[in-house]
């Protein structure tokens, strides 16, 4: 990787014998897949979240993501053990000075994020790169409140972080241009391919899938087809790996649901008013994968193989 703004090689460097730290903010499922992918790229990695509860739930969805890219064959066993003892955890923002970059994975909620981005530039490093997450809110709003809103940025992952070659990179309308320079280093040092879009709401990706799902919800809500017909015709029709009702399982119902609602708010289109059936569901507990059913029924996981305690 190359040298960081405002740090030296060896700081910059994830091979170098001072390791670069990355603080990931939320143990969700999207925070403990970027905590595995930045562990196996060779980073130290705190994974952060309000309570012990949740940073343990953290720590094995890291494992049970790492034990799955083993299966697959993408990852070795020895690199799965390291990449785990790589990986602590932190309730609170306490140790966030120790990182160079610091990324953001909490829920879709823009009074949240602005909170967060305001307690993290009083606990980061004032040289640190401040990182968000966010599928669908503008970069630009998330930062507003910030004393020094340039040094923020949108690395937007996809789920499952470890199977996605894909990072969208997107700078707010006040972030510096070295600070975009750093961060898609930063990203290719994973391993991931960089497209950068305006930080308009949704950007490229989540505006499409956004699109693509709403309609096929409303094609189930219509009567026009089964959900298993709906999600075959998309698989076969147009080489799509899954559905998109199995997709939004995989998202999150609940966070497809906030992410029309935004592109709602950001643009008033028809296109993006979410079905009544998506609302519905939510409303209920039916979120997806997460909770075992969303549009379709899921077992539950298989438990991960032993994590090494915290440190």
């Amino acid at each position: 990787m190359a040298d960081a703004v405002g740090a030296s090689p060896a700081e910059s460097d994830p091979r170098s014998s001072v390791r670069t730290r990355v603080f990931v903010v939320g143990a969700g499922i999207m925070g403990s897949g970027i905590a595995a992918q930045c562990a196996l790229g060779g980073y130290d990695v705190t994974l952060e979240d309000v309570s012990e509860e949740f940073v343990e739930k953290g720590r094995t969805n890291v494992a049970r993501a790492l034990d799955s890219a083993v299966k697959r064959g993408k990852v070795g066993a020895f690199d799965r053990t390291r990449a785990l003892e790589a990986i602590d955890t932190a309730i609170g923002l306490r140790r966030a000075d120790s990182a160079r970059f610091i990324i953001e994975a909490a829920p879709e909620d823009l009074a949240l994020k602005q909170r967060l981005f305001a307690e993290l530039e009083a606990a980061a490093s004032p040289t640190a790169i401040l990182a968000t997450n966010t599928s669908s809110l503008p970069v630009t709003s998330i930062a507003s409140k910030l004393t020094d809103p340039g040094r923020v940025v949108g690395i937007h992952f996809f789920n499952p972080v470890l199977q996605m070659e894909l990072v969208e990179l997107i700078p707010g309308l006040r972030t510096r241009p070295e600070v975009v320079e750093e961060a898609t280093r930063f990203a290719t040092s994973l391993g991931k391919s960089v497209v950068t879009s305006r930080d308009t709401p949704g950007f490229v990706t989540t505006r499409a899938v956004a699109v693509l799902i709403n309609e096929a919800v409303w094609m189930l809500y219509e009567g026009t087809a089964t959900k298993e017909d709906i999600d075959t015709s998309y698989r076969l029709g147009f080489h799509h790996p899954m559905g998109p009702l199995e997709l939004a399982d995989l998202v999150g119902l609940d966070t497809a649901l906030s992410i029309l609602d935004v592109l709602w708010d950001g643009f008033h289109d028809p296109k993006y008013r979410a079905c009544p059936l998506l609302r519905s569901l939510v409303a209920a507990g039916r979120l997806g994968r997460k909770t075992g059913e969303g549009f379709f029924t899921y077992p539950a996981p298989d438990p991960p193989t032993s994590a090494p305690p915290r440190s």
